[in-house]
Protein backbone atom coordinates (compact mmCIF):
# COMPACT_ATOMS: atom_id res chain seq x y z
CA UNK A 1 0.00 0.00 0.00
CA UNK A 2 1.18 2.97 -1.65
CA UNK A 3 0.70 6.82 0.34
CA UNK A 4 -0.65 9.39 -0.82
CA UNK A 5 1.59 12.46 -1.46
CA UNK A 6 0.65 15.61 0.92
CA UNK A 7 -0.52 18.20 -1.60
CA UNK A 8 1.43 21.86 -1.48
CA UNK A 9 -1.41 23.60 0.09
CA UNK A 10 -2.37 20.99 2.84
CA UNK A 11 -2.04 23.38 5.83
CA UNK A 12 -4.53 26.04 3.60
CA UNK A 13 -6.64 23.55 2.56
CA UNK A 14 -7.38 22.15 5.50
CA UNK A 15 -7.69 25.60 7.04
CA UNK A 16 -10.31 26.08 4.92
CA UNK A 17 -11.72 22.49 5.49
CA UNK A 18 -12.38 23.18 9.54
CA UNK A 19 -13.41 26.97 8.48
CA UNK A 20 -16.93 25.06 6.83
CA UNK A 21 -18.01 24.11 10.49
CA UNK A 22 -18.95 20.85 8.32
CA UNK A 23 -16.37 17.93 10.04
CA UNK A 24 -18.04 15.82 12.06
CA UNK A 25 -22.05 17.71 11.56
CA UNK A 26 -24.97 16.54 11.42
CA UNK A 27 -26.49 14.37 8.43
CA UNK A 28 -28.17 16.36 5.90
CA UNK A 29 -30.49 15.25 3.42
CA UNK A 30 -28.76 17.58 0.63
CA UNK A 31 -25.80 15.38 0.59
CA UNK A 32 -27.05 11.99 1.36
CA UNK A 33 -29.42 12.67 -2.11
CA UNK A 34 -26.58 12.65 -4.04
CA UNK A 35 -25.53 9.27 -2.94
CA UNK A 36 -28.47 7.65 -3.43
CA UNK A 37 -28.68 9.34 -6.94
CA UNK A 38 -25.04 8.39 -7.32
CA UNK A 39 -25.20 4.39 -6.13
CA UNK A 40 -28.71 4.45 -8.51
CA UNK A 41 -27.56 5.98 -11.28
CA UNK A 42 -24.04 3.86 -11.64
CA UNK A 43 -25.67 0.39 -9.63
CA UNK A 44 -23.38 0.67 -7.26
CA UNK A 45 -23.37 -1.02 -3.89
CA UNK A 46 -21.22 2.28 -2.24
CA UNK A 47 -21.22 5.81 -2.87
CA UNK A 48 -20.01 8.34 -0.47
CA UNK A 49 -19.15 12.29 -0.55
CA UNK A 50 -16.23 11.81 1.94
CA UNK A 51 -13.86 14.92 3.44
CA UNK A 52 -10.11 14.41 3.62
CA UNK A 53 -8.88 15.57 6.99
CA UNK A 54 -5.37 15.74 8.44
CA UNK A 55 -5.54 11.84 8.96
CA UNK A 56 -8.67 10.56 8.34
CA UNK A 57 -11.65 10.48 5.99
CA UNK A 58 -14.89 11.65 7.48
CA UNK A 59 -17.95 10.72 5.12
CA UNK A 60 -20.48 13.49 5.10
CA UNK A 61 -22.63 11.16 3.11
CA UNK A 62 -22.23 7.45 3.39
CA UNK A 63 -24.94 4.79 1.24
CA UNK A 64 -24.22 1.41 1.04
CA UNK A 65 -21.74 1.21 4.05
CA UNK A 66 -22.25 2.07 7.90
CA UNK A 67 -19.23 3.68 8.16
CA UNK A 68 -18.12 7.47 9.21
CA UNK A 69 -14.43 7.59 9.38
CA UNK A 70 -11.71 5.69 7.48
CA UNK A 71 -7.67 6.53 8.06
CA UNK A 72 -6.52 8.73 5.64
CA UNK A 73 -3.00 6.81 5.02
CA UNK A 74 -3.03 4.96 1.57
CA UNK A 75 -6.47 5.90 0.97
CA UNK A 76 -7.59 6.59 -2.68
CA UNK A 77 -9.36 9.33 -1.41
CA UNK A 78 -6.42 11.42 0.18
CA UNK A 79 -4.95 10.11 -4.19
CA UNK A 80 -8.01 11.68 -5.39
CA UNK A 81 -7.80 15.13 -4.33
CA UNK A 82 -3.73 15.37 -5.57
CA UNK A 83 -5.60 15.69 -8.98
CA UNK A 84 -8.30 17.88 -10.99
CA UNK A 85 -9.86 15.03 -13.10
CA UNK A 86 -11.64 11.88 -12.44
CA UNK A 87 -9.55 9.23 -10.41
CA UNK A 88 -10.17 5.69 -11.38
CA UNK A 89 -9.10 2.06 -10.40
CA UNK A 90 -11.10 -0.90 -12.46
CA UNK A 91 -9.93 -2.85 -10.09
CA UNK A 92 -7.73 -2.30 -6.64
CA UNK A 93 -6.80 -5.92 -6.46
CA UNK A 94 -4.60 -5.25 -9.55
CA UNK A 95 -3.44 -2.07 -8.35
CA UNK A 96 0.16 -2.09 -7.06
CA UNK A 97 -0.63 0.95 -4.65
CA UNK A 98 -3.60 -0.29 -3.22
CA UNK A 99 -4.32 -4.11 -3.27
CA UNK A 100 -2.94 -4.70 -0.06
CA UNK A 101 -5.80 -1.90 1.48
CA UNK A 102 -7.55 -3.29 4.29
CA UNK A 103 -10.69 -2.28 2.38
CA UNK A 104 -9.57 -4.48 -0.43
CA UNK A 105 -8.33 -7.73 1.29
CA UNK A 106 -11.38 -7.06 4.10
CA UNK A 107 -14.89 -6.57 3.76
CA UNK A 108 -15.94 -4.46 1.63
CA UNK A 109 -13.67 -6.03 -0.46
CA UNK A 110 -13.50 -2.76 -2.68
CA UNK A 111 -12.07 -3.52 -6.10
CA UNK A 112 -13.65 -1.18 -8.48
CA UNK A 113 -13.49 2.73 -7.39
CA UNK A 114 -14.26 5.93 -9.53
CA UNK A 115 -14.23 9.80 -7.62
CA UNK A 116 -13.76 13.48 -8.77
CA UNK A 117 -12.68 15.84 -6.36
CA UNK A 118 -14.74 18.34 -4.43
CA UNK A 119 -13.08 21.77 -4.94
CA UNK A 120 -14.01 25.24 -2.95
CA UNK A 121 -14.18 28.60 -4.33
CA UNK A 122 -10.55 29.22 -3.83
CA UNK A 123 -9.72 26.31 -5.71
CA UNK A 124 -8.78 23.58 -2.30
CA UNK A 125 -9.99 20.03 -2.54
CA UNK A 126 -12.48 18.90 -0.05
CA UNK A 127 -12.72 16.20 -0.55
CA UNK A 128 -14.58 13.54 -3.26
CA UNK A 129 -17.61 12.36 -4.56
CA UNK A 130 -17.16 8.71 -4.92
CA UNK A 131 -18.56 5.10 -6.33
CA UNK A 132 -17.46 1.91 -4.99
CA UNK A 133 -18.09 -1.40 -6.13
CA UNK A 134 -16.86 -4.91 -4.71
CA UNK A 135 -16.65 -6.14 -8.58
CA UNK A 136 -13.65 -4.83 -11.28
CA UNK A 137 -15.32 -2.42 -13.77
CA UNK A 138 -14.61 0.50 -15.99
CA UNK A 139 -16.68 3.43 -16.95
CA UNK A 140 -17.22 5.17 -20.04
CA UNK A 141 -16.50 8.43 -21.44
CA UNK A 142 -20.61 9.42 -20.92
CA UNK A 143 -20.83 7.97 -17.43
CA UNK A 144 -17.44 9.53 -16.14
CA UNK A 145 -19.45 13.24 -17.24
CA UNK A 146 -22.69 11.80 -15.92
CA UNK A 147 -20.53 11.61 -12.40
CA UNK A 148 -19.01 14.48 -12.75
CA UNK A 149 -22.10 16.27 -13.28
CA UNK A 150 -23.33 15.06 -9.54
CA UNK A 151 -19.83 15.99 -8.04
CA UNK A 152 -20.14 19.78 -9.72
CA UNK A 153 -23.84 19.48 -7.50
CA UNK A 154 -21.91 18.42 -4.22
CA UNK A 155 -19.73 21.43 -4.95
CA UNK A 156 -23.04 23.72 -5.26
CA UNK A 157 -23.44 22.66 -1.88
CA UNK A 158 -20.52 22.89 0.16
CA UNK A 159 -20.13 25.77 -1.29
CA UNK A 160 -23.46 26.94 0.36
CA UNK A 161 -21.63 25.96 3.60
CA UNK A 162 -18.70 28.14 2.50
CA UNK A 163 -20.45 31.06 2.74
CA UNK A 164 -21.74 31.24 6.01
CA UNK A 165 -18.03 30.60 7.34
CA UNK A 166 -15.61 32.23 4.37
CA UNK A 167 -15.02 35.83 3.99
CA UNK A 168 -16.03 35.95 0.24
CA UNK A 169 -13.59 38.37 -0.89
CA UNK A 170 -10.82 37.60 0.91
CA UNK A 171 -11.28 33.74 1.20
CA UNK A 172 -10.51 33.84 4.75
CA UNK A 173 -12.76 33.08 8.01
CA UNK A 174 -15.21 35.64 8.35
CA UNK A 175 -16.02 36.14 12.55
CA UNK A 176 -17.91 32.92 12.18
CA UNK A 177 -15.93 30.76 10.81
CA UNK A 178 -12.93 32.25 12.91
CA UNK A 179 -15.57 32.15 16.32
CA UNK A 180 -15.57 28.19 15.77
CA UNK A 181 -11.88 28.05 14.92
CA UNK A 182 -10.63 29.94 17.26
CA UNK A 183 -12.52 28.14 20.35
CA UNK A 184 -11.09 25.12 19.28
CA UNK A 185 -7.38 26.38 19.05
CA UNK A 186 -8.58 27.56 22.73
CA UNK A 187 -9.49 24.02 23.86
CA UNK A 188 -6.47 22.60 22.67
CA UNK A 189 -3.96 25.40 24.46
CA UNK A 190 -5.83 24.56 27.76
CA UNK A 191 -5.46 21.09 27.18
CA UNK A 192 -1.84 21.66 26.70
CA UNK A 193 -1.50 23.79 29.41
CA UNK A 194 0.07 26.77 26.93
CA UNK A 195 -0.73 30.28 26.62
CA UNK A 196 -2.55 32.15 23.50
CA UNK A 197 -2.33 35.42 22.17
CA UNK A 198 -5.03 37.16 20.00
CA UNK A 199 -4.36 40.06 17.43
CA UNK A 200 -6.74 43.11 16.13
CA UNK A 201 -5.76 44.85 13.29
CA UNK A 202 -7.66 47.51 11.99
CA UNK A 203 -7.06 49.53 8.96
CA UNK A 204 -5.98 53.28 9.12
CA UNK A 205 -7.33 55.76 7.09
CA UNK A 206 -8.92 52.79 4.80
CA UNK A 207 -12.01 55.07 3.87
CA UNK A 208 -9.82 57.68 1.72
CA UNK A 209 -8.22 54.66 -0.25
CA UNK A 210 -12.60 53.75 -1.41
CA UNK A 211 -13.34 57.55 -1.60
CA UNK A 212 -10.53 58.64 -3.80
CA UNK A 213 -9.51 55.47 -5.60
CA UNK A 214 -12.68 53.23 -5.96
CA UNK A 215 -14.01 50.78 -3.77
CA UNK A 216 -12.48 48.05 -6.48
CA UNK A 217 -8.99 49.23 -4.99
CA UNK A 218 -10.10 49.11 -1.69
CA UNK A 219 -11.03 45.27 -1.97
CA UNK A 220 -7.39 45.03 -3.52
CA UNK A 221 -6.30 46.34 -0.29
CA UNK A 222 -8.32 44.53 1.88
CA UNK A 223 -7.04 41.30 -0.09
CA UNK A 224 -3.49 42.08 -0.05
CA UNK A 225 -3.74 42.69 3.49
CA UNK A 226 -5.19 39.14 4.21
CA UNK A 227 -2.99 37.26 2.11
CA UNK A 228 0.07 39.31 4.18
CA UNK A 229 -1.31 37.42 6.84
CA UNK A 230 -1.65 34.11 5.65
CA UNK A 231 2.15 34.66 4.25
CA UNK A 232 3.62 36.00 7.40
CA UNK A 233 1.79 34.19 10.52
CA UNK A 234 1.96 30.41 11.19
CA UNK A 235 0.08 27.61 9.82
CA UNK A 236 -1.06 26.50 13.29
CA UNK A 237 -2.61 30.78 13.58
CA UNK A 238 -5.80 31.29 12.99
CA UNK A 239 -7.10 34.44 11.30
CA UNK A 240 -9.77 36.14 9.68
CA UNK A 241 -11.39 39.40 8.36
CA UNK A 242 -14.41 40.11 10.99
CA UNK A 243 -15.32 43.45 9.60
CA UNK A 244 -15.24 45.22 6.73
CA UNK A 245 -11.49 46.49 7.33
CA UNK A 246 -11.38 44.12 11.05
CA UNK A 247 -8.40 41.57 10.94
CA UNK A 248 -7.91 39.06 13.66
CA UNK A 249 -5.66 36.69 14.30
CA UNK A 250 -5.12 34.12 17.43
CA UNK A 251 -1.69 32.21 17.62
CA UNK A 252 -1.50 29.19 20.23
CA UNK A 253 1.34 28.81 22.19
CA UNK A 254 2.45 32.36 22.06
CA UNK A 255 4.40 34.43 24.47
CA UNK A 256 4.91 37.79 24.43
CA UNK A 257 8.61 37.44 22.60
CA UNK A 258 6.86 35.59 19.45
CA UNK A 259 3.86 38.44 18.70
CA UNK A 260 6.53 40.38 18.89
CA UNK A 261 8.24 38.41 16.48
CA UNK A 262 5.72 38.17 14.15
CA UNK A 263 4.20 41.74 14.29
CA UNK A 264 8.06 42.88 12.95
CA UNK A 265 8.14 40.28 10.07
CA UNK A 266 4.55 41.48 9.65
CA UNK A 267 5.38 45.39 9.63
CA UNK A 268 8.20 44.14 7.37
CA UNK A 269 6.49 42.39 4.60
CA UNK A 270 3.67 44.94 4.46
CA UNK A 271 6.63 47.73 4.09
CA UNK A 272 8.15 45.88 1.19
CA UNK A 273 4.34 45.53 -0.66
CA UNK A 274 3.61 48.97 -0.11
CA UNK A 275 7.26 49.79 -2.22
CA UNK A 276 6.55 47.26 -4.49
CA UNK A 277 2.93 47.91 -5.33
CA UNK A 278 3.07 51.55 -5.39
CA UNK A 279 -0.44 51.86 -5.99
CA UNK A 280 -0.60 55.84 -5.07
CA UNK A 281 -1.53 54.78 -1.34
CA UNK A 282 0.16 52.94 1.12
CA UNK A 283 -1.65 50.35 3.54
CA UNK A 284 -2.05 51.10 7.59
CA UNK A 285 -3.09 49.87 10.44
CA UNK A 286 -3.71 49.94 14.03
CA UNK A 287 -2.78 46.35 15.85
CA UNK A 288 -3.52 45.60 19.62
CA UNK A 289 -3.09 42.20 21.26
CA UNK A 290 -3.96 40.12 24.50
CA UNK A 291 -2.61 37.20 25.99
CA UNK A 292 -4.35 34.40 28.39
CA UNK A 293 -2.27 32.68 30.10
CA UNK A 294 -3.48 29.18 31.36
CA UNK A 295 -4.99 30.23 34.35
CA UNK A 296 -6.58 32.90 32.72
CA UNK A 297 -10.75 32.65 33.46
CA UNK A 298 -10.87 34.29 30.60
CA UNK A 299 -13.75 33.74 27.24
CA UNK A 300 -12.89 34.11 23.99
CA UNK A 301 -15.33 36.88 23.41
CA UNK A 302 -13.53 38.89 26.23
CA UNK A 303 -10.31 38.01 24.76
CA UNK A 304 -11.58 40.02 21.98
CA UNK A 305 -13.05 42.80 23.59
CA UNK A 306 -9.68 43.56 25.52
CA UNK A 307 -7.45 43.19 22.50
CA UNK A 308 -9.42 45.43 20.19
CA UNK A 309 -9.12 48.02 23.28
CA UNK A 310 -5.48 47.87 22.62
CA UNK A 311 -5.96 48.33 19.59
CA UNK A 312 -8.39 51.38 19.82
CA UNK A 313 -5.50 52.54 22.20
CA UNK A 314 -2.90 52.61 19.20
CA UNK A 315 -5.32 54.13 16.71
CA UNK A 316 -6.42 57.50 18.54
CA UNK A 317 -2.81 58.18 18.92
CA UNK A 318 -2.66 58.24 14.89
CA UNK A 319 -5.91 59.83 14.72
Amino acid sequence: MIDAQISPDESQRLETLRALKILDSEPEERFNRLTRMAKRMFSVPISLVSLVDEDRLWCKSADGIDITELPRKGSMCGQAILGDDLFLIPDAHKDVRFKDSPLVINDPYLRFYAAFPLRVSNGHKMGTLCLIDNQPRDMNPEDQELLKDLALMAEKEIAAVQLSTLDELTMISNRRGFLSLAQHSLNICKRNNQAVSLISFDLDHFKPINDQFGHAEGDRALVAFSNLIKQEFRDSDVFARIGGDEFVALLSGAEEDQIQEILIRFSTALDRYNKQAARGYDIHYSVGYTIKHPDDQISLEQLMENSDDEMYKQKSTRA
